[in-house]
């Protein structure tokens, strides 16, 4: 009982049974260094204990508390203490014994570590090039794709030297020199890339080398080398296997189109009908009706085009993207799928094979019989029978559109109104082309009638809110005709033609400011549209010049825009430049009387009368009934001190007009000043016109002034009248020539009076068509971008 101690009352029998010792961690046994290099040495590897060894394991358990060892009883687990033993330090990490040994650091030196980071920056280099060219920085990415060439000889020589030739990475190697050949190829260096693109082909140690031959002959294509293009297609094509038959096909298009390019359409057919033989698809069947087409086979023409519409497109129903009234979930799901990708994907399909076949229709419609009118029905017959029944409609108004290139406007307007009675999307398409044709043809009141119809059957289109407003804009109700013209605007933000002829609406009020706005808008959107840019002029000279010279960077032989630059400068004094225009003007368009006038006048005020003179003697030829002209020549004559020949010009003026009163006074003058005997008969003649003269304002004086006031001006405009170039009354439509009045005055008889100027007979080629509204005509219920060239939104009305 000496060794017995008995346990203090106060100490808790159970204490420690939740204290948790790593130790006793089998899990954690895996990742004990210590166990595992027992396992691994000689302790893991002790014989068995022979059975016929007999052995006692006496297990000891003892405690301590307070300093006094107890023994265990039965109740407290073996191994579970309230405190530690003496002498004994719990750390089951191992953190007594200090920090662990760093890693041992890797050694870059070896021969094998220099080719493995040398390995990785060619590849980050073959990468960069790769991102560059999807950036558009093609010289950078060749720079790259020269660079990672450079580094994978390097490599391939510290292998050789080390002898380990024979795990040269070809993968790495094909890489780099495919990504070299395609920079080549993008930086339109077509000799290297060949060269790097042949090395690959020669080396029978790349595998599928030989499809890089396509890319060879697409090069000769680039380079219009067609027959060796399709020489390589076809070595390309011998050696694909028949299992990579999606790629075969492709390469036989490329070669069909090539074919059509040499102009060998019998071999371009062989292509084509082999490709719609074994994978159908829109463009091809679309190439083999235009080869067709260029030989002239109707009935093959017919053929192609009933598979054309008959191409499986592979595109699900669109019933799918239709919510359903219950199912909340799968409205969520359609919501999701209505925009995404693979839709976009199917729409713009649907949309390209509607343009293919839309514009195969027109084309082989007036080919494929007699006339197109029945051309058009065949066709309209095989869609409707087809997979794209809702190109029917639009068919029929192409037809309609045909009618009109051939000037046939009643045929055209008689198929337009077969649409009355059709749904609301395509009868508004066809009384928007009704309108416009009315519009056109001035005839108002048809083309507002159309217009309402088609608003009522769509008030959202913008085309034909357009007409609309266009037939208020001719009434001159200009508010009326704005509120058409936004309605347009927000059914449709990008339509130009409502933006265009609202901002002349606003010029028509008098709104300038917001004129000009709508035109700066419009300059944003259209940056290279000369009527827009001309309309800008609303601003202060300075900036209405600078306006200009933008408008003739982008139509440099417009007569019209450099007259106004011309008249500008001159009203800002630089004489120089504006001659420079006004000649260029000239140039361009020489009947232009006011450009002509300006010219004229311009070398009478230098004193060169004897260049003045081609341009009054062109005035004279497009005007030969005005007296003006033919007096401004003889003028010139005389200053220039030819009086002979100006005397003979004078002389012609009296034989065509014998009664006008400056050239009798030119006449009398010059032949007293040369001593002539005909001075006397001239001047018999002048006292007797100009006593006519004198009895003529007395009857207007005492008759009735309106009337006579009319006789008189009737009178004046004739070839015959008495005095065509005094009358200081002007008819409707002449003005005073300020640049004629402007001219140095002298004493002489015709430049004291003030000849009235005619009114120009050539109508200017720019500047009234810039005032007027655009028409929003619409060809087929959706837009169509083969259609625009001859019904096009843009077109202006007569």
């Amino acid at each position: 009982m000496e060794n017995v101690h008995l346990a203090v009352e106060e100490e808790d029998l159970y204490s420690g049974y939740n204290d948790y010792n790593p130790t006793f961690d089998s899990e954690e046994l895996e990742n004990d260094v210590g166990f595992q290099q027992a396992v691994r040495t000689s302790h893991g590897r002790r014989p068995p204990v022979s059975p016929n060894t007999h052995s006692v394991c006496v297990c000891v358990c003892v405690c301590v508390c307070d300093g006094a060892a107890r023994p265990m009883t039965a109740v407290r687990a073996a191994g579970y203490t309230s405190s530690l033993t003496r002498g004994s330090n719990f750390d089951p990490l191992g953190q007594s014994k200090g920090p662990a040994p760093p890693l041992e650091a890797k050694n870059e030196d070896t021969p094998e570590e220099k080719i493995k980071i040398l390995e990785k920056k060619v590849n980050d280099l073959i990468e960069e090039s790769c991102m560059a060219q999807s950036m558009g920085a093609l010289q950078l990415a060749l720079e790259k794709a020269k660079e990672a060439g450079r580094k994978e000889r390097a490599l391939v020589r510290q292998r050789e030297q080390s002898g380990n030739a024979d795990h040269i990475n070809l993968d790495l190697t094909y890489s780099v020199l495919l990504n070299l050949a395609n920079q080549y190829a993008n930086n339109e260096m077509y000799p290297e890339a060949l060269n790097s693109y042949q090395v690959i082909v020669k080396n029978k140690m790349f595998s599928n080398a030989g499809r890089m031959k396509v890319n060879m002959a697409n090069i000769y294509v680039k380079q219009k080398n067609y027959p060796k293009a399709i020489k390589f297609y076809r070595m390309a094509l011998d050696q694909i296997s028949n299992a990579h038959k999606e790629m075969r096909i492709k390469i036989m298009q490329n070669i069909g189109v090539v074919f059509v390019r040499m102009g060998q359409y019998s071999d371009a057919i062989t292509s084509f009908e082999h490709i719609m033989s074994e994978s159908p698809n829109i463009k091809t069947g679309f190439n083999l009706i235009l080869c067709y087409y260029a030989i002239g086979d109707r009935d093959r023409m017919k053929k192609a085009f009933q598979k054309l519409i008959s191409v499986p497109l592979g595109i699900d129903d669109e019933d799918k993207y239709i919510p359903s009234n219950d199912d909340t979930s799968s409205n969520m799901i359609i919501e999701a799928i209505k925009n995404d990708k693979l839709h976009q994907m199917e729409r713009d399909l649907k949309v390209l094979a509607e343009k293919y076949i839309m514009t195969a229709a027109k084309l082989i419609a007036p080919a494929i019989e007699n006339s197109f009118a029945s051309g058009f029905d065949w066709c309209v017959d095989m869609v409707k029978s087809s997979q794209y029944v809702e190109l029917a409609n639009d068919l029929e108004i192409n037809k309609a559109i045909t009618y009109l290139r051939q000037k046939d406007f009643n045929q055209a307007v008689e198929t337009l109104k077969t649409f009355e009675k059709k749904d609301s999307r395509v009868k508004s398409a066809a009384a928007t082309n009704l309108s416009f044709l009315y519009f056109l043809e001035k005839d108002y009141d048809q083309a507002d009638r159309y217009a309402d119809l088609a608003m009522n059957a769509d008030r959202y289109n913008p085309a034909a809110l357009i007409n609309k407003g266009n037939t208020v804009f001719v009434k001159q109700d200009y508010e009326k005709a704005a509120e058409f013209y936004k309605e347009a605007l927000r059914n449709d933000s990008s339509c130009t033609e409502a933006l265009y002829n609202l901002g002349l609406t606003y010029k028509k009020l008098n709104r300038l400011e917001e004129a000009l706005d709508c035109f700066l808008k419009l300059h944003a959107i259209l940056r290279n549209s000369a009527q827009v840019m001309y309309q800008l002029l609303l601003e202060e000279p300075q900036q209405a010049i600078e306006w200009l010279m933008q408008v003739i960077s982008v139509t440099p032989t417009d007569p019209q825009a450099l007259a106004k630059l011309g008249e500008l400068h001159d009203g800002e004094g630089d004489k120089s430049q504006a001659f420079q225009h006004y000649y260029e003007s000239f140039r361009y368009f020489p009947s232009n009387i006011d450009v002509i006038e300006w010219l004229g006048a311009y070398y009478i005020e230098t004193q060169f009368c004897e260049k003045a003179i081609q341009y009054f003697e062109r005035a004279t030829l497009i005007q030969p009934t005005q007296v003006k002209w033919q007096l401004m020549v003889a003028s010139c004559y005389r200053r220039s001190g030819n009086y002979q020949k100006a005397l003979e010009t004078y002389k012609d003026i009296h034989r065509k007009f014998p009664e006008n009163v400056e050239c009798l006074r030119f006449l009398v003058r010059l032949c007293t000043d040369m001593g002539l005997k005909e001075v006397q008969e001239y001047a018999t003649k002048l006292k007797k016109v100009e006593k006519m003269k004198e009895m003529r304002e007395q009857r207007v004086k005492s008759g009735r002034e309106g009337s006579a006031r009319g006789r008189r001006e009737g009178r004046e405009g004739s070839a015959g009248s008495a005095d065509s170039g005094h009358s200081s009354n002007s008819t409707k439509g002449e003005r005073l020539s300020a640049k004629m009045r402007s001219l140095p005055g002298s004493n002489e008889p015709y430049e004291a009076s003030s000849p009235k100027e005619i009114d120009a007979s050539y109508v200017d080629p720019l500047g009234p068509q810039m005032e007027r509204p655009k028409t929003g005509a619409k060809k087929r219920v959706e837009d169509d971008d083969f259609a625009d060239e001859e019904l096009g939104d843009d077109l202006l009305p007569e």
